[in-house]
């Protein structure tokens, strides 16, 4: 396992010290694929509860962020979950974070783009300057997404995620643990990092967990409406994101190695 190793090698955190050695050893205990999934999620969400007083759960009303949001609510009383709204998302993205909010005992938050940024953007660019260049859409997504993203993580111990292994190329190598260095060396926990699709499925049939009706229309990855497409039978998950890129950039920028 490749864990880049820098002078955060311990750092005073609000609470708590982020030890790397720590992180390290809580990897080799809980991304042992031996353990049975479900458990081994509750188990890494009930000692990050247990452990860290301020945590927030990323949605952005997934297949796997539901998932995740009902697994911490069978841990801590009331999570707190947060929601970038970039402005240009579906209706069906908002239908499906009522029915969560009604759902589940959560403090939810939303974030949105500084409008002065959207504004300049808009009047010098257009509304689809995205589709001109990568570094176009990665300005767009920066303006929409990751500077909200600065604003939702300041001053916490850590964030919780529903990124997978099996979701894209660029994310083959999640951990459950580990440390985000963009964002003043915090937590970034991962607690369905080797669920499969199917186990996703799976537990929302089962629980009968509220999600987005687009993964019904083809759409197994959903972001904003103009850069986001059905996929066709036998294409990639991620197909339908920013499908005019090569796989190895389809990230927005939240997420990075």
């Amino acid at each position: 396992m490749q864990i880049q190793t820098t002078s955060f090698l311990e750092k005073e955190n609000n609470h708590h010290k982020i030890d790397l050695n720590h992180i390290i050893s809580l990897n080799q205990t809980y991304a042992k694929e031996r353990f049975d999934i479900m458990n081994n999620s509750l188990k890494i969400l009930d000692y990050v509860y247990k452990k860290y007083s301020s945590i927030k759960i990323a949605s952005s009303f997934s297949l796997e962020d539901v998932v995740v949001i009902d697994l911490a609510c069978q841990v801590w009383k009331k999570p707190t979950v947060f929601f970038l709204d970039t402005g240009r998302i579906h209706e069906e993205t908002y239908y499906t974070l009522e029915q969560i909010r009604k759902r589940y005992n959560i403090n939810l938050e939303i974030y949105y783009p500084d409008s002065n940024d959207v504004e300049k953007l808009l009047r010098e660019k257009g509304p689809f300057s995205f589709y001109e260049s990568i570094e176009n859409r990665k300005e767009c997504c920066y303006i929409r997404k990751v500077k909200p993203l600065l604003r939702a993580l300041k001053e916490v111990d850590g964030w919780i995620t529903g990124l997978r292994r099996g979701q894209a190329i660029t994310r083959s190598n999640v951990f459950p643990f580990e440390i985000d260095i963009e964002h003043g060396n915090i937590l970034k926990i991962n607690p369905i990092f080797n669920w499969g699709l199917e186990n996703i499925w799976t537990y929302i049939k089962i629980y009968r967990i509220p999600y987005n009706p687009l993964h019904d229309k083809g759409f197994p990855s959903i972001g904003c409406v103009p850069c986001t497409r059905a996929v066709q039978p036998g294409e990639d998950i991620r197909a339908g994101r920013w499908w005019w890129e090569s796989p190895e950039h389809k990230e927005c920028g939240l997420h990075k190695k």
